[in-house]
């Protein structure tokens, strides 16, 4: 009987453990009230996926551990577009209010850093800071230092409210939109949005688009562009305490003065992503990846090359696939690779191999469409793998040479030219010793035993042979 009833009691303590809710920030959990915290992640130097990813992770982190705010500290010169979007989109889906804070003194949050501050829940600044420079970077071409103006992009002579005489008040001869100002468009439409939902200046934001306007952190607080200036993380907290804001369907108070910063760490698979979603290493390792399997056809069992080639060219097709990639480049890449194997295979004396090098250099000048510096293949990256190559033409077409001019070692070609020593003679034709074996032979003249004799050529199973 006491049995059973241990028994009931361990499961009646199950189940008011299961009962209880979770424990989060500010909430009871065993008796013990949890102190409410604040998570910090930094973003720094240009963004990309590895920062989309870090992002995503740091407000995944601030969901699971309930914080009451999770801080973006920016010092960002911008990034690709699709990592900003993605950034965006977390902020906007997050439960957790996030603050963008472009700190410390000195730092920036210049073009897609902008939007991201445009995004958060609060926008602050530290003293000594600027934004803006929002302009997009045309994707597939050069950059768009400044857009231009309503009045340049009109006809000559035509004012601003004048060219409106066709019907329907379409203005007459009006220039078709080009792919930047298509792109500036989308992104003002972006930005404006974001100001429109956080309630913060959109003319500027507009302006800082299609004039690349910038402004220190007192002339976004008097332009409404942010909503606080704080010297430091910490009087951030003190200076958002008590704020109410919206999330979802939410309404919030803020909690956070005098609340304990965790700094959240970039994870293992960031730091990763981080380190080969750089084009020059994506590029590199895709020629380690093509050599290594190459090595490991011509090689079947060393094994090793073929493992690291794998490795290496899946990490490759990784780093691409989260890299804006201009698709004719990549095609280039592959021919060039794939003209520099066959080469090997049915060697034509260099020009499927030199040729595959100049369609690889072409493919990889072109294959990051994006003009932000960062995300650009270097050239002396390109030039180094076309170096590499060449030299391994070049020492398969010396083998290939030396295998052609070699003289055959085997069969009748082995044979001709080889020297023969008559073992007996008569009439023409008698039997010689070739290459260890005792052979049958004709020849024109009369040849006597133990004459050395070169063979001319080989008729069948007769050696036709003459004098040296």
């Amino acid at each position: 009987m006491c049995r059973h009833l241990s028994v009931y009691r361990w499961l009646a303590a199950l189940f008011l453990a299961l009962s209880m809710p979770y424990g989060g920030a500010g909430q009871e959990s065993g008796g013990e009230k949890l102190q409410p915290v604040a998570l910090q992640a930094d973003i720094t130097g240009v963004i990309g996926p590895a920062t989309a990813l870090y992002v995503q992770k740091a407000i995944d982190k601030a969901r699971s551990q309930r914080a009451e705010v999770l801080i973006l500290r920016l010092d960002t010169p911008g990034g690709l577009l699709t990592s900003t979007r993605e950034i965006i989109e977390s902020i906007l889906a997050s439960p957790v209010p996030v603050i963008g804070y472009v700190a410390p003194s000195g730092a920036h949050a210049a073009s897609a850093g902008t939007y991201i501050l445009y995004a958060t829940s609060i926008a602050a600044m530290a003293p000594g800071t600027n934004i803006g420079a929002a302009t997009p970077v045309q994707i597939g071409g050069g950059g768009i230092p400044g857009l231009p103006s309503p009045d340049e992009q009109r006809p000559s002579g035509q004012s601003e409210d004048k060219g409106k005489g066709g019907e329907g008040g379409k203005p007459v001869n009006a220039p078709l939109p080009t792919l930047e100002t298509k792109a500036a468009n989308d992104a003002v439409a972006l930005i404006r949005g974001l100001a429109e939902l956080r309630g913060r200046n959109a003319d500027w934001a507009e302006k800082a688009v299609r004039e690349a306007a910038t402004l220190n952190a007192r002339q976004a607080l008097e332009s409404h562009a942010i909503d606080l200036i704080a010297p430091d993380a910490q009087a951030l907290l003190r200076a958002i305490d008590g704020r109410k804001l919206v999330i979802g369907q939410q309404e919030l108070t803020l909690a956070t003065a005098g609340i304990e910063i965790e700094r959240v760490e970039p994870g293992f698979m960031a730091k990763a992503l981080g380190a080969i979603a750089n084009p020059n290493i994506a590029l590199i390792l895709m020629l380690v990846g093509v050599y290594g399997l190459f090595f490991e056809l011509m090689s079947p069992g060393a094994v090793a090359p073929g493992v690291i080639g794998t490795i290496s060219l899946v990490l490759a097709l990784y780093a691409l696939s989260e890299l804006p990639l201009d698709y004719a480049g990549l095609a280039l890449v592959a021919l060039g690779i794939a003209f520099m194997i066959a080469e090997a295979f049915m060697p034509t004396f260099g020009i499927l191999g030199f040729g595959g090098i100049g369609a690889f250099v072409f493919g990889a000048a072109m294959l990051v469409d994006t003009d932000i510096p960062a995300y650009r293949v270097s050239y002396s990256v390109i030039a180094s793998m076309a170096a590499i190559s060449a030299a391994f033409l070049i020492v398969l077409m010396g083998y290939v040479w030396r295998g052609q001019s070699r003289k055959a070692v085997s069969g009748a070609e082995q044979l001709t030219g080889s020297e023969a020593v008559v073992l007996d003679w008569q009439d023409g034709e008698g039997y010689v010793w070739a290459q260890g074996e005792r052979w049958h032979a004709r020849g024109d003249h009369k040849f006597v035993a133990g004459q050395k004799l070169t063979v001319q050529k080989l008729d069948g199973l007769t050696l036709i042979v003459g004098a040296k």
